[in-house]
């Protein structure tokens, strides 16, 4: 049995899932940096591809589905944050103050322009403490290389999902007849007071699938009821 601690932490994650999100980010990353290589607008001191990239790649080809990998929270999110890590940086004395402001502000932005993209907080972070040749460029850091970096990786990411026929950027699947309503979906969130990394339309796709599986297995006879569970009959 495989131990608890190793067991997915992504619902419905499979192997293949696994494998593809794999060799998309490697592909993704490898031809980002590629691409930055080849454009002659990149300042000769500053990075070709910027470590958020990394983490943003991540979530890009490991969950699309996530509100957080979508195209506009990738680029809209890392350009956003590190615009304000860049004003932040010349407005703010102090290392420590700057880099803390700059990646809290950063959230509420992201938040405020509907990108919120956790990477975003990296790249706020990397205008504050980025070093010289960050600091020399300015604005512009947040145009080449981050915005570039980002508009590549999110081209790929379309490119390898078409690929390999996933649906990105995402679009939820059109939920079953069944009892739930949006209102629903909504009001139970809202008891919750807890903020999930699914948007409310799948949300709603998966309760209501589950609740047609259900009324199915209730109004099958026990036997076949009993084979869809698995349990040996009486």
């Amino acid at each position: 049995m495989t131990p608890r601690l190793f067991k997915p932490l992504l619902s419905g994650a499979q192997l293949s899932d696994r494998l593809v999100a794999c060799l998309g980010a490697a592909l993704g990353i490898a031809a980002t940096l590629l691409v930055a290589a080849l454009l002659p607008l990149a300042r000769a001191d500053l990075p070709l591809i910027v470590a958020p990239v990394g983490a943003s790649a991540v979530l890009v080809f490991s969950v699309p589905a996530s509100p957080l990998a979508q195209p506009w929270p990738v680029i809209g999110g890392n350009l956003v944050s590190a615009l304000v890590g860049v004003a932040v940086y010349r407005l703010v004395p102090g290392a420590a103050a700057a880099a803390g402001i700059a990646v809290g502000l950063a959230i509420l932005v992201m938040s405020l322009l509907r990108c919120l993209h956790p990477p975003g907080g990296a790249a706020a972070l990397t205008a504050v403490i980025g070093g010289p040749a960050v600091h020399a460029a300015g604005f512009g850091f947040a145009l080449v290389p981050v915005a570039l970096n980002s508009i590549a990786l999110v081209a790929l990411g379309l490119l390898i999902h078409r690929l390999t026929g996933r649906s990105y950027p995402h679009r939820p699947a059109a939920p079953v007849e069944a009892g739930l309503h949006a209102a629903d979906i909504d009001a139970a969130l809202a008891e919750l007071h807890e903020t999930f990394d699914i948007a409310p339309e799948d949300l709603d796709a998966l309760l209501t699938r589950a609740e047609w599986h259900a009324r199915q297995r209730r109004a099958a006879p026990p036997s076949t009821a009993r084979a869809r569970r698995g349990t040996p009959g009486a």
